[in-house]
């Protein structure tokens, strides 16, 4: 039983994910991980019941799936761009690039520009992600070439 005292499919799923890494080292990060994979984002009840099978407060819970970029606590859209915006980026355009590649796909609900700060490709920069490829060198121009078809 939660602290909410009713239990969902999702729920079941986050407490057992953090059931099978309990006996580990600060299992925490790993535990988010495997319920973003499982559920593609972590809910607030899946918070809830992490917190309880960890003997953490959701406080701090929270803090941890607030605090990284990559954990998120919506579903994901059916495409996502992301731009490195770490200084070896910044100083050849990644600024432009990524504002012309938010322009370029504004208005699409099914696309996510996000930026990064370091993909550790530096000396290919400007470097973006797009549906995890990463490309360096990149343009808007790519970018938005390779967003062609995906549906507005």
């Amino acid at each position: 039983m939660t602290r909410t005292g009713a239990t969902s499919a999702r729920e079941t799923s986050a407490r057992e994910l953090a059931r099978r890494r309990a006996d580990e080292r600060g299992p925490l990060l790993e535990v988010l991980h495997d319920v973003q994979r499982a559920d593609g984002c972590i809910s607030d009840a899946a918070v809830v019941e992490i917190a309880d099978e960890l003997n953490l407060s959701v406080a701090e819970v929270h803090g941890v799936v607030s605090f990284y970029d990559d954990l998120r606590r919506t579903p994901p859209p059916a495409h996502t761009v992301r731009v490195c915006r770490g200084e070896a980026c910044q100083a050849v355009g990644a600024e432009e690039l990524h504002g012309e590649v938010e322009r370029g796909l504004a208005g699409r609900a099914n696309v996510e520009v996000r930026q990064v700060f370091c993909f550790g490709n530096c000396a290919l920069g400007p470097s973006v992600t797009v549906d995890g490829e990463l490309r360096g060198r990149a343009t808007a121009a790519q970018v938005l070439e390779r967003a062609q078809g995906w549906d507005g």
